[in-house]
């Protein structure tokens, strides 16, 4: 069955080209909330000691201005992302004075839609439409969907790895066409696997009851204060998410076929009017509450596991550069935040999703028919609402299949891909996280979910106290450590250079805000 992928990997390695593979660059994209000593959600500004949260390149904020995000620069070392990662963390808890960062993906103690703050990007025009596209996202689907936190991984294949990757496919066409649909090619299998990033590293078993706000829920009661599902491994990627909730209606799902037809179907809906959006109005009593009334303002608004993305120059859209450009990395969003480590994430799972991901490469990848689309959508559901029940069936083709026991498949599969990024490195780092992931396979109480319920259980906690506990520690862990000085000079310049930068961007704005925003959108 994955006899494709093992052919390909051997005339890499036959053509002296494999090592090719062990070149790719890895980046991270973690968020998290800033929350009170009592753990409410802050009310306070971004920290301007953190810089500004427009240019900074590598601290800034999601939907709110308690939701912080933490950029790592592009690196093919992952211990060198996971230490930039700490050290940013460790600058960051130098100047939050008594907040600190929560633990989990799903947040606790929100007083309602009112009490999350939406962030601020200053007055210039660039800043302005960053925050009118979350006064849009709030009005179109809640102001709680947007400050579940999560992780992204971004990866990269080395640039002569394209060249090589083609004449082993015997493929004539212009570069950037055949790397454009290579990495399609790993997105559609990503879709097709992606159940499995939830089962192995989901972390978001329960939920906080002020969370759903006394809406009805069809999740089970795990104490007064506290929601659950027993087999869930990730809510934050199930139905109580973030979702986009208007494509059945308007007959808009974008297409990953190939580039072009991911840049077309992206842009028809960007393009087409939504009546309920249009109800809302653009803007109201002189104040604009979203970008256009279209099915989505921008593309980011569309939500999905992973994206193709290309690095945009000043004022361009992403679909724009996409189309001149190609493709230069993907984005993994499905991963939760793992409250069992300061970090968020740890070497373990960066490790499995980048031998995962050049799998997925290699792997054969048809394109996505009706069908096959609708099961993937139900086997993500399920797997974040029921992956760890041991009988769990999922759609592969026209068969149901054992959740576990495709996910062994899957995970034996990807040995030959390990064995070659472990061919220099002491310890054998990928091997041994395919192995930790294929015990998660083998028993679901090696999971982070059934970990989170099981420590719950055992210390009596609902899902705040758990969360409380770990962001306590998650503190202490980050005070207890030495920053290095170099690096938190290297953070302080950012700062100062990012606050300048945005002053210059606010003091050149001599266009009106329709303007700019009608500039943009013409593209």
């Amino acid at each position: 069955m994955y006899s494709i992928a093992e052919q390909r990997l051997s005339r890499l390695v036959d053509s002296g080209t494999g090592d090719l593979l062990v070149s790719g660059q890895v980046g991270l994209e973690k968020e998290s909330l800033r929350v009170m000593s009592d753990g409410n959600l802050a009310q306070t500004r971004h920290p301007r000691a953190l810089g500004s949260s427009l240019t900074h390149p590598y601290i800034t904020t999601d939907y709110s201005e308690a939701l912080a995000e933490f950029i790592t620069p592009p690196s093919d070392s992952i211990p060198a992302v996971l230490d930039f990662l700490r050290d940013t963390q460790c600058f960051v808890y130098e100047n939050l004075g008594d907040e600190f960062l929560w633990a989990t993906s799903m947040p606790c103690v929100v007083a309602g839609e009112t009490s999350i703050p939406i962030a601020e990007y200053g007055s210039s025009n660039p800043g302005l439409m960053k925050t009118v596209y979350r006064r849009g996202l709030g009005h179109r689907y809640g102001r709680l969907m947007q400050i579940i936190a999560g992780v992204h991984f971004n990866y990269s294949f080395a640039d002569a790895f394209w060249p090589a990757f083609q004449e082993i496919e015997k493929d004539s066409r212009p570069l950037q066409d055949f790397t454009a649909d290579s990495y399609f090619a790993l997105i559609r299998n990503l879709q097709r696997f992606g159940w499995l990033v939830p089962y192995l590293f989901g972390a978001s078993p329960a939920v906080c009851k002020s969370f759903l706000g006394g809406a009805e829920t069809n999740l089970d009661t795990f104490d007064a204060s506290t929601y659950y599902e027993p087999y869930a491994t990730s809510l934050r990627m199930g139905d109580i998410g973030y979702q986009n909730n208007k494509e059945a209606k308007t007959g808009v799902k974008v297409c990953y076929d190939n580039l072009d037809a991911y840049v077309t179907s992206l842009s028809q809906a960007i393009e087409t009017p939504c009546p309920e959006y249009e109800k809302l109005g653009v803007v109201v009593k002189g104040r604009y509450e979203q970008l256009n009334a279209n099915i989505l303002q921008i593309e980011n608004e569309y939500y999905s596991t992973i994206r193709p993305k290309q690095i945009v120059d000043a004022f361009e859209k992403p679909v724009h550069a996409l189309k001149q450009r190609g493709v230069r990395y993907v984005e993994l969003r499905s991963i939760d935040v793992n409250a069992f480590e300061p970090l968020g994430i740890n070497e373990r799972q960066l490790r499995f999703l980048e031998a995962f991901l050049i799998f997925c490469q290699l792997h054969e990848s048809p394109v996505i028919g009706a069908k096959e689309g609708e099961h993937i959508d139900r086997n993500e559901l399920v797997a974040a609402h029921r992956g760890r029940d041991p009988r769990l069936l999922l759609y592969r083709g026209d068969e149901k299949i054992l959740l576990r026991d495709w996910a062994r498949e899957i995970i034996s599969a990807m040995t030959g891909v390990c064995e070659l990024l472990d061919k220099d490195l002491p310890g054998k780092p990928y091997s041994a996280s395919l192995a930790a992931q294929q015990e998660k396979a083998q028993d679901a109480d090696f999971t982070p979910s059934a970990r989170m319920l099981e420590a719950m259980r055992r210390e009596g906690e609902g899902f705040f106290h758990f969360a409380l506990r770990k962001s306590q520690q998650h503190q202490a862990y980050f005070r207890s450590l030495d920053l290095d000085p170099e690096r938190r000079e290297m953070f302080n310049r950012l700062t100062g250079e990012s606050l300048a930068r945005q002053q210059t961007m606010e003091a050149d704005n001599d266009e009106s805000f329709s303007d700019y925003l009608q500039r943009y959108f013409s593209q």
